[in-house]
Parts: structure tokens; sequence; C-alpha cells
């Protein structure tokens, strides 16, 4: 959530972050109004619970003809606070429900649009040039069931639609890929994190993934509980009210977790293969910093992902994502898309996003410098979606056999294998 201080001194930019995101700017006035609410029943509170311990104190020492009137005051404060403690408990959730649906304040250099007003910044790689090769390349599923990587026909038999079995060569990749990151990532000063996929809502909540995202998330009614569509989840949660002295700061952490989502509102789309599915594995950077460093940890993330994009030889570009795309979270993300041959455009395979203060609002999660407690910021980034990720690298490192060209970064992890031949009929 963001700061109500902020909110009072600069309304307008609210405003102005709201209507960005396409999201509701009326919110911002009745969240001022029921801040002010709480704040001036709050302070009635106060003043009538002084009152009552005054006249608390006047009673014994009151003459017989004066006690009566004094218990009558009494028994009217008494009256009187319980109806101002009830009216500043409902002032106080109001506010905190109208602050909750509230998303984070965009940066000022965000593009302002929808899902393709990105801008792209950065663009490495070379695109394969399949035709001067002399082959049509084919595309993830046709390669990967020659390999007997996968099996999406048994996985619907099984789990549905957008569910997925790697098999053979194809979990032994799915296996290398997140072995791999994981060194790149402890290589960089992570600690490596296996993490729970189940989490109580006020970790989903925390973390803004109960509002606009809400549709996407699966939720066991029973338990109370909640699949994660990210490690990003509990991660963030691991330090929920907790103050960390600012001496320890940066905490990062590298997070290997399934992950789950509904994909509500996507129907038809992608629906071939493992692009988009319910389940997946995912490596994931989550980083505790002072707020002073979050824009330049912010640049750290994305480099860490250039590099691992790089060791797997993909060509790929980096997108400032608009503001209406942002999610309620973070204040400013950068994704870096593959090029996927077959579609004949980039697609996202990671992301990085500052979040600010907003997660650690959420959370209680706070530092201290000196005698100052405030806030930290918490800032996330895919290292390895594995789906995605395997889609990607077969695309293009395909041969005219039909057979897959392993990156070096990988051939350790794969027992030394340079290629990944089809399988037998």
């Amino acid at each position: 959530m963001i700061d109500l201080r902020q909110l009072r001194e600069d309304p307008d930019r609210v405003r102005a972050s709201q209507r960005a995101r396409g999201e509701d700017v009326g919110l911002v006035d009745a969240l001022l109004s029921a801040d002010e609410r709480r704040r001036s029943s709050g302070l009635r509170f106060d003043e009538l619970r002084s009152e009552q311990k005054s006249l608390g104190k006047l009673i014994p020492k009151a003459s017989p003809e004066e006690k009566a009137e004094l218990l009558r005051k009494a028994e009217q404060l008494k009256s009187d606070v319980k109806a101002a403690d009830a009216e500043q408990h409902e002032a106080e959730d109001e506010t905190r429900r109208l602050l909750l649906q509230l998303g984070n304040l965009v940066h000022p250099d965000v593009p302002v649009g929808g899902e393709e007003d990105f801008v792209v910044l950065e663009t490495h790689g070379t695109v394969r040039d399949f035709g001067a090769e002399g082959f049509e390349p084919k595309d993830h599923l046709e390669l990967g069931q020659a390999l007997g990587a996968m099996d999406v026909e048994r996985a619907a038999k099984v789990s549905g639609s957008r569910f997925y079995y790697l098999t053979g060569v194809g979990a032994l990749l799915e296996l290398a890929l997140v072995n791999a990151a994981i060194a790149q990532a402890t290589e960089a000063g992570f600690t490596p994190m296996l993490t729970p996929a189940l989490v109580r809502p006020q970790a989903m909540e925390g973390t803004g993934f109960l509002g606009q995202a809400a549709e996407n998330v699966y939720h066991l009614e029973k338990d109370d509980l909640y699949l994660v569509g990210t490690s990003e989840v509990p991660l963030a949660a691991y330090h929920m009210d907790e103050i960390i002295d600012a001496e320890k700061l940066p905490l990062r952490y590298a997070g290997f977790s399934p992950c789950f989502r509904r994909e509500a509102g996507t129907y038809g789309k992608d629906t071939r293969g493992i692009f988009r599915v319910h389940q997946f594995d995912k490596v994931e950077m989550f980083t505790f910093v002072d707020p002073s460093e979050a824009e330049n940890e912010h640049r750290r993330l994305l480099d860490w992902e250039k590099q691992w994009l790089t060791s797997l030889e993909l060509p790929f570009q980096v997108i400032d994502v608009a503001t209406g795309d942002l999610g309620a979270s973070a204040s400013r993300k950068f994704d870096c898309e593959a090029w996927i041959p077959t579609q004949g455009k980039y697609r996202e395979l990671t992301s990085a996003s500052n979040c600010d203060g907003f997660q650690a609002r959420r959370l209680s999660v706070r530092m201290r410098d000196g005698k100052k407690v405030q806030p930290l910021s918490t800032l996330n980034g895919t290292l390895c979606a594995v789906p995605r990720t395997i889609v990607a690298l077969l695309e293009n490192h395909q041969l005219a056999d039909g057979s897959v060209r392993v990156p070096e970064v990988l051939r350790p992890y794969l027992g030394g294998r340079e290629v990944l031949e089809p399988v037998a009929k």
C-alpha cells in the first residue's frame, strides 16, 4: 500500500497514477474522506478517554451531593467512549479496505498506456533466418514430441487443458535449467530457497495478488489457503512483521517453486503446447533493500536476467512496461521478451519489478537505521519460468533434422549433451 501521508500531501499525484493505470480515480477522494474520518474519530476517542480518566479521579473525592451528578456524567461518557471507539474502528477498517484497492504509484518514467504501449529499451542477439538455412522452423510442441520431451495429450486426459508432462530429455532439460539458474543466482549472492506453494490470505493480500489479480488465483476454501502463482509471495512474506537492521540489507533470495495460475480471461489464447499453462516451475529472484537503493537494485535484477538469457543464447528485447500493464504492486517493470520463431514475435520470458515500499507496508516489513524505523523496498525478478524458456530454447536452437542444439551453459547439467536427438518412433 502507499503511504497515507503521501496521499494527503500530494493527492493529485495519486490521482494521476490511478488515471495512468486505467483504474478508478474516485477511489482517491473516497480514501481521503475515510482517512479524515479515521483521524477525527481517533482524536474524539482520545479526548473522551482523557475526560473519562479525569472524571474517574474526581468521583472518589466528591461530596455525596456531587457524586451522583458525576456518576451520571461517567455513565454518559462510558457510552460516548464506546460509540467513539466503534466509530474509530469502523473508519480504520474502511480506510484500510480502500487503501488495499489502490495500486502503487507509477514511476514518472513509465510509458502511459495499455499492454501494447510498451517502449523497447534494448535488443540483444540475432534472429535466425531459417529460410536462408534452407528449412522451415517447427514449433516447440512438434519438436518436443519428436524429442520425447513433452506430452500434452495425456496431460489433458489426466488434468484437463493447459497442463503438460515433461518426459525424458524434457524432464532433464527442466532440471538443467533450474540448476543452472540457481547456480547463477548463488554466484550473484542470492540465498537459494525452496518455498511453500500454499500461503495464508495475509501473504497473498500483502503482496498485492488479491486485487486485480484475484481471478487468476486458486483458493482452497476449506483450508483458507492459496496456491501461489509465483514464489514472490512466500519470499515477500518471509520477513512479515519483522524489523531488519539496515546493515543487513540487501537481502537477496532465489526461490524455486511450483506456480499455479487460472489464466482467466485467456480463453483461446496460446492454447497450443506449453507456453501458457496452469502449473509450472519457476526460479524467482526477490530482494529487500534500503529505499535509496531500490532503483539501482531494479537495474541489477534486469542485468541478471539479461545475463541469463544471453547465456542461453536467445535473441531477446527489453521493454519498459506501460502503466496499464504493470500490476498493482509494481511502480515500474522491465520485461525481457525472447524471440519465438514460429510466432514471428517477441514473447515475455522474464520480468523485473520495483515495488518500492508497497508490499513492505502491507506485510509490515521494516528496516531500522539508527533510531529510525521505516518500510524498506521490495523488488522481484523472474530468472527462469521453465516452460516458456523451454519453448524459446527448442524453437531457437532447432536444427534441420529436428534435433536441438544445447547451449553450453546447460551442457554440464545434461551429462555433456551437445544436441537433443529425436527419439525413434
